[in-house]
């Protein structure tokens, strides 16, 4: 196997992780990005039709977007996801998509966390396409990691990690979404 890669194998093939040895762990992750518009969001969330919620919308589609994970990335294992919450915040200059992901199993939920978020984003960005085709999904970052071989992690504000001391550290996006900037 590539130092590193866990998907690459020694031939440089691509290989789906084996986790058969790996105890059945509890995990979470969280994942957060960014949804900038130069419209007036709250005037156009207020012009929305009866019965009509963009955010709602939104928040649905990156819960579905994490239960298919395995479907769109092809190396991901398909996990009976425990629970996945989205949370969508209104900033000035558009919206901040923060997704958590759970199970207990032998692999994390990593990618299912920023599926949702990337799902969660894309919704609120197609809802916003007519009204500034300008807009713009950025920062897709995983924000928080526990449980595992590699232990707990979180990115600070300053987009530093600190962990468990068994668990990567690296640098990366900045800034809290479901604060505001």
């Amino acid at each position: 196997m590539s130092e590193g890669l866990t998907h690459i194998d020694e031939h440089g093939r691509a290989q789906m992780v084996d986790v058969t040895g790996k105890p059945p762990t509890r995990r979470t992750a969280e994942a957060r990005c960014v949804v900038r518009t130069g419209a007036d969001v709250a005037a156009a969330l207020a012009a929305q039709p009866d019965g009509t919620d963009l955010i709602e919308m939104a928040r649905f589609s990156g819960v579905l977007a994490a239960k298919q994970t395995s479907s769109l990335i092809p190396l991901c294992h398909p996990i009976p996801i425990e629970r996945v919450t989205v949370e969508i915040t209104v900033v000035p200059d558009g919206f901040g998509v923060a997704a958590t992901a759970e199970i207990t199993q032998r692999t994390g939920v990593e990618m299912e966390a920023l599926t949702a978020c990337a799902g969660a984003a894309l919704t609120l960005a197609q809802g916003f396409v007519d009204v500034d085709p300008r807009v713009t999904i950025g920062e897709l970052t995983l924000w928080h990691k526990s449980g595992g071989r590699s232990g707990a992690w979180h990115r600070s504000a300053a987009g530093e990690m600190q962990g468990d001391g068994r668990g990567a550290r690296c640098g990366g996006a900045s800034g809290d979404v479901r604060g505001g900037r």
